[in-house]
C-alpha cells in the first residue's frame, strides 16, 4: 500500500468508523523499509494535521512506543530512586559490565502489565476527551527503537487484554516486511510469530 493509498483510507468515512471492521481485532500493520523511518514520521504527523482539519474533525493520538517506555521508566520508583530510568542510565555508566543486567531489566518491564496498562491509559485518556473531535484512531511508532526490550507481535499479544475494539483502531507503522505468516523487523529480523491484526495492503 503506498503512503497516498494509506491517507485515502484514514480519510475514508468507513475505515473511521471503529465499529466498522473486525469484532476482535482492531490493529491495522502498515510496512515500509527500515531506511524510510524518518519519512514515515514525518508523515504520520502529516496525516495528524491533515485528519484534524474541519473536512474530517479527526484527533489522532500518536505513540512512540519507544518514548512512551522511557516516560514510564522515568515516573517509575526504584528503591530509592524516583526514576528508575536515570537509574539504570547512571549505573551503566558507572559500570558497562552491567550492561546485560540492564537490558534484562528493560526487557522485564517493557513485557509487564504496568507498562501495558500505562499504555492503555494513554489511549482512554484520550478517546474520553469530551470536544467536537472524534479519535478513531491511534498511530504506533517507534517498533525498531524497542528492539530486543519488546517486539510489536509480543505488544499485541499482551494489549488484547485491554484492547477495547469497537472504540479505536491502532494503526502500526512497521520497518520491516512480511515473511509468509510472521513479520521482519528491518528487513532482517524474523519475529517467527504469526500476527493477530490485518496488513494494511493494496486492495
Amino acid at each position: 500500500m503506498t503512503l497516498k493509498e494509506l491517507d485515502d483510507k484514514l480519510n475514508s468515512p468507513g475505515f473511521q468508523d471503529p465499529e466498522n471492521g473486525d469484532l476482535f481485532y482492531n490493529f491495522f500493520i502498515y510496512q515500509y523499509p527500515a531506511d524510510k523511518e524518518y519519512d514515515i514520521r514525518r508523515q504520520i504527523q502529516e496525516f495528524k494535521a491533515n485528519l484534524i482539519r474541519p473536512i474530517n474533525y479527526v484527533d489522532v493520538l500518536t505513540l512512540n512506543l519507544f518514548e512512551e517506555f522511557c516516560h514510564f521508566l522515568d515516573q517509575k520508583k526504584f528503591l530509592r530512586h524516583p526514576s528508575m530510568l536515570k537509574y539504570l542510565m547512571e549505573k551503566e555508566q558507572r559500570d558497562p559490565s552491567t550492561a546485560k543486567n540492564t537490558q534484562d531489566t528493560l526487557t522485564r518491564n517493557a513485557h509487564s502489565p504496568e507498562f501495558v496498562r500505562f499504555i492503555h491509559q494513554r489511549i482512554i485518556d484520550h478517546i474520553t476527551i469530551k470536544d467536537q473531535y472524534r479519535r478513531p484512531y491511534v498511530f504506533m511508532y517507534g517498533i525498531g527503537s524497542m528492539y530486543p526490550y519488546l517486539r510489536v507481535n509480543e505488544f499485541l499479544a499482551l494489549y488484547e487484554d485491554y484492547n477495547e475494539t469497537e472504540k479505536y483502531k491502532i494503526i502500526v507503522f512497521y520497518p520491516g516486511h512480511r515473511d509468509q505468516n510472521s513479520f521482519r523487523l528491518f528487513d532482517t529480523l524474523p519475529d517467527n510469530h504469526t500476527y493477530r491484526a490485518t496488513l494494511l495492503i493494496n486492495g
